[in-house]
């Protein structure tokens, strides 16, 4: 079994998502499959079909976030070591080649979000960052080909967690 480590607030959302697909989401499906099964004949109905399409769907995502969740485990922040770059740490490093700075949160593949400057662990950049130290610099394969970066800071990430 391998535990998918993430932060409370990763675990948090992935429960609130789990309880609106459950609550909320499936009682319409399972309502409109009724709405339609009472219009007849099933054999040329497609709302019918639709609906139970759509469940099907939801019920995968359903078992899908539960088995996420089972393996979960909350990573508590304040025994994170300082000054390497581990999960949940916050990296602002320089491109090597254009001088432009960034700044990611190395999350959990659950989390990752580049809206919110998140990218997963299993992330090309992420795997050739974890480990390293303030100062040190990487080179990484990227689709648009080699890239090297120069790490300025790493920190803890700003969401606070307690462990499981």
């Amino acid at each position: 079994m391998s535990f998918e480590y993430m932060s409370q607030e990763g675990y948090d959302k992935l429960v609130a998502e789990l309880r609106q697909l459950e609550l909320v989401e499936l009682p319409q499906v399972r309502e409109a499959i009724a709405e339609a099964r009472d219009k007849g004949d099933l054999s040329e109905n497609f709302e019918y079909h639709a609906a139970k399409r759509e469940q099907s769907r939801l019920l995968g995502r359903i078992r899908f976030k539960q088995r996420v969740l089972e393996n979960a485990r909350v990573i508590d922040m304040s025994r994170l070591a300082n000054g390497t770059v581990q999960l949940l740490s916050r990296v602002e490093m320089t491109n090597l080649a254009n001088n432009a700075r960034m700044t990611y949160t190395i999350a959990s593949p659950h989390e990752a979000d580049l809206r919110q400057a998140k990218i997963s662990i299993k992330s090309p950049i992420a795997q050739a960052l974890l480990n390293k130290k303030v100062g040190d610099t990487v080179e990484v394969r990227v689709p648009a080909g080699l890239i090297r970066l120069r790490i300025e800071d790493i920190r803890p990430s700003e969401s606070s967690s307690t462990s499981l």
